[in-house]
């Protein structure tokens, strides 16, 4: 039996079968074919992107035409214009769609452009990934054909002057392909899809699941483990797969999944199998291609050219903040086991655009990468430099040791006398001692991160926990408006976040 009795559309077809080269020549390529598609825009003509594509080194040339953006700069330099209506700006023609994007430290929504040309390569990084089903082994590959429950922001969009604007999971599933729609699997549907309460949306989700065969579950961990929970209360079962037998796929991104994977099993009848994607507004950037691998596969030859920043003093500030002219690579210049911030240029009009997150290169040969934080979410008070990756590892490693669940977490750096402390809050609705938990905690980290062991040892003076509900996670995502949909717990609190949440946590204690 095929894995998949889909027609896929001529067009999309081609674009999967593109040849295979190098990594360096995939890239030249892409970044070749972006200059010469946006080289009459303003942003083209001012940085003189003929002059580039001229160059007998067009990479390089790029760099030193091109400067480096943040959301910030490239928004109040450029971008507004687009949203204001103004045609080829960074990209040609007007920007119908904005993705609206706070991530998990600014307080204001960004503003992020959504092409039609994005959304078509989005796609087909989607159906290569889902192609790449068909090499894994011992797997129930009959759950492809199965409905696909995605999770997502709403579909109804807020309607500007000349652009609508919303989640980008929302954009995606209303640009989702006719053929898929018309083979019926994709789940909760249009009219459920549409619904901005997130809490109407997930009642009408719970009360349709009974009929529904679901095979894939896509979304964010927190949000779908809720959603799982209250179809199992609703109906009375043991476990999800009563009610779901077929369902075989975790795809999820966005956060590592190491946290939730106790919480999960929990749900579970048998096992099921995780799939990992980098799918990010500015594009889908990366996806596992292949079972039991460690990183997944960038998408080097569909429309994203990227460059590597290290991630290291020289070309960030103590605030994660990317210096000017920063030291960029492109992917033939970085090494194994380095961190590096993430610049990419894109057929939507992001150009040399800093993301905010940071990667590090697993396997040169397969081009494959695990994200291990965001610039601005690491703690270096002192030089331990910890990064997300430490702290999820650890949580994963403590969990474990504990033998109980926790599925969300942040930790904020903090004064302690004349040094400093780590205060971690950790959800879990499970009965645990604060000071053994911190030890463990602390312990695991000691062996994840020799920065962190010999700072323990001057600066960085304690380690403290306080243990919360899960519910007051949920909730003060709830007071922040950020319910549902892609929205993710930041995993460090730093600035007017955590005077947010100590503020947060101050009336629960009153109430």
């Amino acid at each position: 039996m095929a894995i998949i009795e889909i027609k896929i559309p001529k067009n999309i077809a081609l674009a999967l079968k593109l040849p295979v080269s190098t990594p360096k020549r995939q890239q030249h390529k892409v970044l070749k074919k972006l200059l010469k598609k946006a080289r009459f825009t303003q942003f083209g003509q001012q940085y003189r992107f003929d002059e580039v594509l001229m160059s007998k080194h067009p990479g390089k040339k790029f760099q030193q035409l091109v400067p480096t953006y943040d959301y910030s700069k490239i928004y109040k330099e450029w971008w507004h214009k687009a949203k204001d209506g103004v045609p080829d700006v960074c990209w040609p023609g007007v920007i119908k769609y904005f993705a609206l994007s706070s991530g998990t430290s600014e307080a204001a929504s960004k503003y992020i452009p959504i092409t039609k040309e994005l959304i078509r390569s989005n796609t087909i990084t989607s159906i290569k990934q889902l192609l790449s089903l068909a090499k894994y082994e011992d797997v129930p590959k009959k759950a492809v054909g199965k409905g696909w429950l995605m999770l997502g922001g709403s579909t109804q969009l807020q309607k500007g002057p000349t652009y609508y604007a919303g989640d980008l999971s929302g954009i995606q599933q209303k640009n989702i392909p006719f053929w898929f729609q018309g083979l019926g699997l994709y789940k909760p549907g249009k009219k459920i899809a549409r619904e901005k309460d997130w809490s109407k949306k997930l009642d009408e989700i719970v009360t349709n699941a009974p009929n529904w065969d679901i095979g894939f579950i896509i979304g964010v961990p927190a949000w779908l483990q809720l959603c799982m929970e209250k179809i199992i209360e609703r109906y009375k079962l043991k476990n999800i797969h009563e009610i779901w037998p077929n369902l075989a796929f975790y795809v999820h991104g966005g956060v590592a999944m190491e946290p939730y994977k106790k919480g999960f099993e929990k749900l579970m009848g048998k096992p099921i199998t995780y799939i990992e994607t980098y799918l990010a507004s500015e594009g889908f950037l990366a996806y596992q291609s292949r079972q039991g691998a460690k990183g997944m596969h960038l998408a080097l030859n569909n429309n994203i050219f990227f460059e590597f920043v290290p991630f290291d003093d020289n070309n960030f500030d103590s605030e994660g903040n990317m210096v000017n002219n920063p030291e960029a690579l492109m992917i033939h210049e970085i090494e194994e086991n380095k961190d590096y911030a993430v610049l990419i240029s894109t057929n939507a009009g992001a150009w040399r655009y800093a993301i905010g997150d940071t990667i590090r290169l697993v396997d040169k040969e397969r081009s494959e990468i695990i994200i291990t934080g965001r610039t601005k979410h690491f703690l270096s008070l002192v030089g331990e430099h910890l990064s997300v990756d430490n702290m999820n590892k650890a949580i994963e490693m403590a969990s474990e040791a504990q033998n109980i669940s926790i599925p969300e977490f942040t930790v904020a750096g903090v004064p302690h006398g004349n040094f400093f402390a780590h205060h971690w809050y950790i959800a879990t609705n499970d009965a645990v001692n604060e000071q053994q938990l911190a030890a463990c905690i602390d312990a695991k980290l000691k062996q994840l991160n020799d920065d962190y062991e010999v700072e323990r040892k001057h600066a960085l003076k304690a380690v403290f926990v306080t243990v919360l509900p899960e519910q007051t996670f949920m909730d003060f995502m709830k007071s922040k408006g950020k319910v549902g949909g892609q929205h993710k717990f930041p995993r460090v609190m730093k600035g007017r976040m955590l005077e947010d949440w100590n503020k947060f946590l101050q009336t629960q204690l009153v109430s």
